[in-house]
C-alpha cells in the first residue's frame, strides 16, 4: 500500500520499540519519516536500517532522524521548523515518546511525577502546538497519540496514569478545536505489548519478561500479547485518508482485555 506517498511524518520516542516500528510501517506506506528521540545515536540508526529496506524504497518512504528533548518547547520549535524547511511539509505527527517512573503513591517522589508527566503528555501539547502551525496552513493534519490501557488505572502508576487518561482528554479537545481545518486527531492506547517499556516493568515486579507476558496472556482473551506493530498498523490507519471521518476517537489494542 501507498496510502501515505509523499507525505511526511513526524514519530516522537521513533528509536525503539511502538515508535521504531510506527517509523517503519510508515515508511513502508510511502511515508518520509522523521524520527524524534533522545538518543541521537540509536535514532540515527533506526532511520538508516529503515531508509535500507527494499519495501520502504519500493514504496518511495524514507526515514531521518534528528535529536530532541520534546519536553523542551524552544527545542520542539526548532526540530520541527527545520523538518518543515526541509521537506516543505508536515503531516503526521504521532506523539509516541514515553516514559515509565513507577511506584506506589506513599512512595513516588515529585521529581518521577513531574518527568512522567512532561514526557507522556507535556511532549504531545508541545508537538501538536507545533505541528498544527504547518497543518492548519495547508488545511491537511493527522495527529496521532498513544495512551494507555493505563488510563483506565494501573496499580502502582499514578503518574503514568494520570498522563495517559490525559491523552485521551486532549486528544478529544484537539479534534473539536482543529477539525474545522480538516486536521484529525485521534489516539491508541495499547494494552500489553512486547517492548523494553514492559520488560522493565516485569523487572519490577520481581519476574522475567517471559513470566510477566505468560501470566498477562492468561488473562488476555486473544491469549497472548501484542507485537509493536500491532499497535503500528492502527497508527497507520488514523495517518491516512482511510480514517477521513474519524476523530477525537481513542482506540485500545488490547486482544479484548476488559
Amino acid at each position: 500500500m501507498n496510502r501515505l506517498k509523499n507525505k511526511t511524518a513526524i514519530v516522537t520516542g521513533g528509536a525503539q520499540g511502538i515508535g521504531a516500528a510506527t517509523a517503519l510501517r510508515l515508511a513502508a506506506e510511502g511515508a518520509t519519516v522523521a524520527i524524534l528521540d533522545l538518543n541521537a545515536e540509536r535514532a540515527a540508526a533506526t532511520a538508516a536500517e529503515i531508509s535500507s529496506d527494499a519495501a520502504v524504497g519500493a514504496a518511495g518512504g524514507s526515514a531521518v532522524s534528528a535529536a530532541c528533548d520534546v519536553t523542551s518547547e524552544d527545542q520542539v520549535a526548532e526540530v520541527f521548523g527545520q523538518i518543515f524547511a526541509d521537506h516543505g511539509r508536515i503531516d503526521i505527527l504521532v506523539n509516541n515518546a514515553g516514559i515509565t517512573r513507577d511506584n506506589m503513591l506513599f512512595k513516588m517522589d515529585r521529581p518521577d511525577w513531574d518527568s512522567v508527566l512532561a514526557t507522556n503528555l507535556t511532549s504531545a501539547y508541545l508537538c501538536a502546538k507545533a505541528a498544527q502551525k504547518f497543518m492548519v496552513q495547508a488545511r491537511y493534519g493527522k495527529i496521532v497519540s498513544l495512551s494507555s490501557r493505563s488510563a483506565l488505572g494501573n496499580r502502582g502508576q499514578a503518574n503514568y496514569a494520570a498522563a495517559k487518561a490525559g491523552i485521551q482528554g486532549l486528544t478529544a479537545t484537539l479534534a473539536l478545536e482543529l477539525g474545522p481545518f480538516n486536521i484529525n486527531v485521534n489516539a491508541v492506547a495499547p494494552g500489553y505489548i512486547a517492548t523494553a517499556m514492559t520488560a522493565a516493568t516485569a523487572g519490577r515486579v520481581g519476574s522475567t519478561p517471559e513470566e510477566h507476558q505468560k501470566s498477562v496472556a492468561e488473562r488476555t482473551p486473544l491469549g497472548r500479547v501484542g507485537e509493536p506493530e500491532e499497535v503500528a498498523a492502527a497508527i497507520a490507519f488514523f495517518a491516512s485518508d482511510d480514517s477521513s471521518y474519524v476523530s477525537g476517537q481513542t482506540l485500545y489494542i488490547n486482544g479484548g482485555a476488559r
